[in-house]
């Protein structure tokens, strides 16, 4: 053991006697990328058109604020928009009800505050107007319609 033990020392002080280490440093680039990004946040609020009477049948229309964020210096106003939803013909959206009935539907602007993008910890909101034409529910059977549309935003 003890002629174990002087090999392993003099191993020991001849590699640390003959060799000399050289350092060396090199420069390394760190770096991200925050992608500009918006987000419907809040739930999703309907479209309520409410109560259409037959005796009245004209032009109603109603309107919904949804809460939105987008990431800091993004697009002050992103791009809204709506697709044609789950009732579409033709070129019209359509609410569908009892029997089968429809109801024609519009969505007609989206109206964005004029606030800044700050990422999500200050919502937004964007109001969207939805128009149901005049003469275009009074021979509709009673119950209620629904439709089911997707919103897009964009940066």
């Amino acid at each position: 053991m003890k002629k174990v033990l002087m090999a392993m020392v003099a191993v020991a002080a001849v590699a640390m006697a003959g060799v000399s280490w050289a350092a060396s440093t090199t420069p390394l680039t760190v770096n991200a990328n925050v992608v500009g990004t918006c987000k419907f946040t809040g739930g999703n609020p309907p479209l309520a058109f409410g109560d259409l009477d037959p005796s009245q049948d004209t032009l109603k229309q109603a309107s919904v604020d949804v809460q939105f964020w987008c990431t800091k210096g993004s697009a002050a106003a992103p791009t809204f928009s709506a697709g044609n939803g789950n009732n579409f013909a033709g070129s019209t959206r359509n609410m569908v009800g009892p029997g089968g009935d429809i109801i024609p539907y519009s969505i007609d602007s989206f109206t964005a505050d004029g606030n800044p993008n700050t990422g999500p910890g200050t919502p937004r909101m964007v109001t969207i107007l939805g128009t149901v034409p005049a003469n275009s529910y009074s021979d509709k059977t009673f119950g209620a319609y629904s439709d089911t549309v997707t919103l897009t935003i964009t940066p």
